[in-house]
């Protein structure tokens, strides 16, 4: 019933469509003072493999995280240092403007996880809560954004028109 609502109701339209906005306002700011500001994110990562998420006994929780940040974010800076500032921004206009919202969304959330297993609280849990709720309400979530006409262009060229002429 909850779900039927988020993905086809008017009202959950315009309500998500604020929380689109907050997301994408928060999502692109971040990103662009990176882009603009300069940013490396080695001290980041350096903090994190030094310092990881541990559990009430002590012992480390992400032990698979920490060791990928180790063996592959750590000498592939140069790729994180262009993929973090621009994947946020892009996620940013994504969803301030209503295009691609779930697949946005999506990579929001990748990037909100990331964060957490590096173990930065700050108010990721909040953005991956409200994350949930537009990666749920899939095309209902864009409906008031561009995603109103690509979606169905995309369906239209690659999607599901191309079954009925094959079959």
């Amino acid at each position: 019933m909850f779900n039927k609502f988020l993905r086809e109701n008017k009202i959950s339209a315009a309500i998500l469509t604020i929380i689109r906005l907050y997301l994408g306002y928060a999502w692109f700011t971040a990103g662009f003072h990176k882009i603009t500001g300069g940013f490396d994110a080695s001290g980041y990562l350096k903090n994190a493999v030094a310092n990881p998420v541990k559990g009430p006994d002590g012992n480390m929780v992400y032990g698979w995280y920490v060791n990928f940040l180790e063996s592959f974010a750590l000498p592939n800076i140069d790729i994180f240092n262009f993929i973090v500032p621009w994947g946020e921004t892009l996620i940013g206009l994504g969803l301030m403007l209503g295009c691609l919202t779930t697949a946005a969304m999506f990579f929001g959330l990748v990037m909100n996880f990331s964060f957490f297993l590096a173990g930065t609280v700050s108010h990721n849990p909040t953005d991956i809560f409200l994350g949930f709720i537009i990666l749920t309400a899939g095309f209902n979530a864009g409906k008031y954004g561009l995603d109103y006409w690509v979606v169905p262009f995309i369906n239209r060229k690659f999607g599901k028109s191309k079954e009925k002429a094959s079959a």
